[in-house]
């Protein structure tokens, strides 16, 4: 039988419920492969071996008994250190948080519990969560499996490395401007943000959020097949009363014509010839599986809605996230603040109420723009995965990685779903496409990626390279 850690969690989940294989053998693999491949990356920062078979076992005593386990019946998934993991610490790449250990699991991890998910380890992140790099000083750097040089993306960049690596089979990510999407794309795999509300949020080691994250963040999976995200949607987007945004909508819409838009240089974007051919060759792929897809040159706006969306992210707090930076040290989160600085001190009074307002407006510009096209094909990024660390070798460098990254930022200002589909690799570094739809509409955005999925090869786990 092929290694349990190759298989995609849908797989995985059929053997083990026909007990063709047991959970504690499939965690026995998923620990052998993160021993032998997470020291050269370092994705996941933490993990208990002892604690991981226990959880196999009890879902092999749950299956002797008759019991149904649940959807994930013993599918190793890892976990962000920004999350709420009950009995770890919830860091957030940060030393001033290593000893905020969390009493109870936030609502996401309690809902992959619930599904029979064993919790495989905690994946690394930027400190704060604040970069498309993926280092801190108090869990080091992570570095991507497909060729340590380029970034394996941030915030989730442990992990997008993690299942690229083949280290567990649904990584769980969080995103507010790409942090899922990016990643994927970064590490050769997929990875979708949901619509706000969709999948529930909460830590109760941490203060409260403010407005801008409670309307923008999302908890999303990476996996390496788009049936593994469907499944992941499933399990982690459970009720849940800690979280006030959650809404009860449907995972599956009212049928909707296979009809998209491609819009390669959305607002302008100077988007590389690279990813221009990815773009094209996702839209043949969509229309050989019968889509009708129309290129177009003009959205509603996106630029407009990155303005917004750093506003409401720093309009409140911006100099208390500064001074928690210097705190902690760390260069990549300072780096990161002074980038925003002329936004947050250009804030006029009243700000916050007129970029809710004005929210509404974009919002509805973006539904009306899907009732023509219920599925949108973009950019994740208008560059192929960056060099290591290119944020931090000044200025102009900055301002590039963020320009680049115009879609991640503005889309979630609208809330709306993000699912982003590896299409393949330019030499050796990763390459793919973006999908988004109208809230609530992930599963237009699988539709889609299942059908690119299709017309390409699969992503497959990879041993870590470096040159």
């Amino acid at each position: 039988m092929t290694e349990a850690w190759r298989l995609t969690a849908t797989e995985l989940a059929s053997l083990i419920r026909s007990r063709q294989l047991s959970a504690e053998e499939a965690a026995q693999s998923a620990l052998q492969r993160l021993a032998a491949v997470n020291p050269a990356i370092n994705a996941v920062v933490e993990h208990r071996p002892d604690e991981v078979l226990a959880q196999a076992r009890a879902i092999d005593a749950a299956l002797a008994r008759g019991e149904d386990p649940g959807p994930l019946a013993g599918v190793p998934v890892t976990t962000k250190v920004n999350v709420d993991q009950r009995g770890f610490a919830t860091t957030n790449g940060l030393r001033a948080q290593q000893d905020w250990v969390a009493e109870h699991d936030s609502p996401v991890v309690e809902n992959l519990r619930r599904a029979g998910a064993v919790l495989l380890g905690r994946t690394n992140t930027p400190a704060f969560s604040y970069r498309w790099f993926t280092s801190n000083l108090l869990h080091g750097q992570t570095l991507n499996p497909r060729d340590a040089r380029l970034t394996p993306g941030g915030s989730s960049g442990g992990a997008g490395a993690s299942v690229a690596a083949g280290i567990g089979h649904i990584a769980h990510g969080t995103d507010i401007a790409g942090s899922v999407r990016y990643p994927a794309y970064a590490c050769g795999v997929h990875g979708l943000r949901p619509s706000l509300g969709r999948i529930p949020a909460y830590n109760a080691s941490s203060p409260e959020r403010g407005i801008g994250p409670q309307l923008m963040a999302a908890s999303g999976p990476l996996a390496r097949s788009v049936t593994d995200l469907r499944l992941a949607l499933q399990v982690m987007s459970a009720p849940d009363a800690r979280d006030p945004w959650w809404v009860p909508a449907p995972l599956q819409g009212p049928a909707a014509p296979l009809r998209a838009a491609l819009c390669v240089r959305p607002d302008g974007l100077a988007t590389q010839p690279e990813v221009v051919a990815a773009l094209l060759d996702a839209a043949e792929r969509l229309r050989t599986a019968g889509w009708q897809v129309d290129e177009i040159d003009t959205l509603p706006p996106l630029r407009e809605a990155v303005r917004l969306q750093m506003r409401l992210w720093l309009g409140e707090g911006y100099a208390a996230q500064v001074a928690a930076a210097e705190r902690e040290g760390d260069p990549g989160a300072l780096t990161a603040l002074a980038g925003y600085r002329a936004v947050a001190e250009g804030l006029p009074p009243g700000s916050l109420s007129d970029t809710l307002t004005r929210r509404a407006a974009l919002v509805r510009l973006w539904q009306l723009f899907f009732e023509r096209y219920p599925v949108l094909l973009l950019p994740v990024s208008a560059e192929l995965p960056f060099a290591n660390d290119l944020d931090l070798q000044g200025e102009a460098a900055y301002a590039r990685v963020w320009e680049a990254q115009l879609t991640q930022i503005g889309l979630p200002f609208m809330g709306l779903p993000g699912l982003t589909v590896s299409t393949g690799l330019v030499g050796r570094t990763p390459v793919g496409v973006q999908l988004t739809a109208s809230r609530f509409r992930e599963d237009l955005c699988l539709l889609a990626g299942e059908a690119i999925e299709a017309g390409g090869t699969p992503s497959a786990p990879v041993d870590p390279w470096r040159p």
